[in-house]
């Protein structure tokens, strides 16, 4: 087992590695920037490495700096968490090289699932269902004429290289197929430096079902249920949910044997989230994620299973701790992510947290690395906390949601705190009865309605 990890990132993701590192008497090194200086994982970490101004590209994501504060500390891993360098295939090459252990996949493994093509072809090798579509990546227009045309409209155009919404766009007709070819490459090109795109069939209400696997990296791998994530603004997540409250015993054990299979085939190392849009109870592969997921406690309270050290324990080649025989299923949990924003326009907002009460009592869990007294910074992702809630089933859940939204207090910023009150007593959330574009919609109407007062 490793002595010394380094802990690659920042906010509630860097101290949550802290605190398993912890358990697992694994002495930490915070790496910050100038603007996390007074980070509650900084101030907790046994060492800490300030590696540059706040702008990320010059710490967060300057992959030298990290090394040599790996070298300075004499730190034998490193931990990405999500986000900045988490999907770096150069930077887990580079660590390699270095004899620094990545906690993570490898770095081959990163850069097929990484590219949206490669991946998808992976998948259909590997026996993974997909959205019926273009083969590779789009020619020209006539050539994605005429897979739409095969398929049937409406279609949806995706950037090969990249995610986030970014380089996506629908085409409901033929009519509209050239616009929106056009201007999909273009802000692929922006966003990724590559224009490169390709053509999915457009799935009119499906949900966002994601699958957790983690492998041993010598062809061992073990699924440890789904999440449901299909409230989403601009394809952005913004509530999960485990287990999925549409999915079935008999679907849960049919997709996640063959993504376990498929990982094991693989023979994937680490942990890793295989995502699916899911229509009609048919699962289609949209991509998957190398890395640790936001979302990863909700299915921590439904397994009792830690994936932090988990990711850790494979990392330093001790293997799972458990098998699939052993992965059992009980109640239901929900994360709501918190971001300094404004909770209806979105907004960062950035700012000194004048007072901060988090919630508790049985069945509450509140990952942030925020206090009363600390300075949200202007330079990163807004997300400052989440908040997950337990029960026996959803019913007692979103109850428990209800009471845990109503005690946080966050003063000094706005926060999105009070769409999750709204969203959690809105009847189609407590049916169940929604889907990746039910968000949008519910924010559009809100957004008129005030605009009407």
């Amino acid at each position: 087992m490793f002595k010394k990890i380094l802990i690659a990132n920042r906010g509630e993701i860097a101290l949550r590695i802290l605190r398993a590192c912890k358990e697992l008497g694994i002495e930490t090194v915070a790496v910050h920037s100038t603007a996390d200086a007074d980070a509650m994982h900084v101030r907790l970490a046994d060492e800490s490495v300030c590696i540059g101004p706040p702008a990320a590209s010059e710490s967060y994501l300057n992959i030298p700096r990290i090394v040599a504060a790996c070298e300075i500390t004499g730190a034998e891993a490193v931990h990405p968490g999500y986000g900045f360098l988490s999907e770096n295939a150069r930077f887990a090459d580079i660590l390699d090289a270095h004899g620094i252990a990545f906690i993570g996949p490898s770095a081959d493994h990163i850069r097929i699932m990484g590219d949206k093509i490669q991946a998808k072809e992976t998948a259909i090798r590997l026996g993974i269902p997909v959205v019926p579509g273009s083969e590779g990546a789009l020619r020209d227009e006539a050539e994605a004429q005429a897979v739409a045309d095969k398929m049937g409209y409406p279609v949806l155009i995706k950037a090969a290289a990249g995610g986030g919404g970014r380089g996506m766009k629908v085409a409901e007709t033929a009519e509209d197929l050239p616009k929106a070819l056009a201007t999909a490459k273009a802000e692929a090109r922006a966003a990724f430096g590559d224009d490169a795109v390709y053509l999915e069939k457009y799935l009119s209400k499906p949900r966002h079902i994601e699958v957790q696997v983690i492998g041993d990296g010598k062809g061992k791998a073990v699924h440890l249920g789904e999440r449901d994530c299909s409230l989403q603004r601009r394809h952005q997540k913004v509530w999960e949910e485990a287990l999925a409250p549409t999915i079935t015993p008999e679907e849960r054990e049919r997709i996640g044997g063959i993504v376990a299979s498929a990982m094991a085939g693989l023979g994937y190392s680490g942990a890793g989230t295989i995502e699916f849009l899911y229509e009609n109870g048919e699962f289609y592969f949209i991509e998957m994620n190398t890395r640790l997921q936001v979302e990863h406690p909700v299915t921590e309270a439904v397994t009792g299973i830690d994936l932090v050290v988990e990711q850790i324990r494979v990392a330093a080649g001790e293997g799972l701790s458990f098998s699939q025989e052993d992965v059992k299923f009980a109640g239901h949990a929900i994360e709501c992510r918190i971001n300094a924003e404004n909770p209806l326009t979105f907004a960062p907002s950035p700012g000194r947290i004048t007072y901060y009460h988090p919630p508790g009592g049985l069945g509450v869990r509140v990952d942030s690395g925020v206090y009363q007294g600390y300075a949200v910074p202007p330079n990163y992702d807004s997300l400052i906390g989440k908040l997950i809630v337990y029960g026996r089933d959803r019913q007692e859940t979103l109850a428990r949601l209800r009471r845990a939204l109503d005690e946080i207090v966050v003063d000094g910023i706005q926060t999105t705190v009070p769409l999750f009150r709204d969203l959690a007593n809105e009847p189609d959330i407590i049916a169940g009865n929604y889907d990746i574009r039910w968000l949008e919609t519910y924010l559009a109407g809100r957004r008129e309605a005030l605009a009407g007062a």
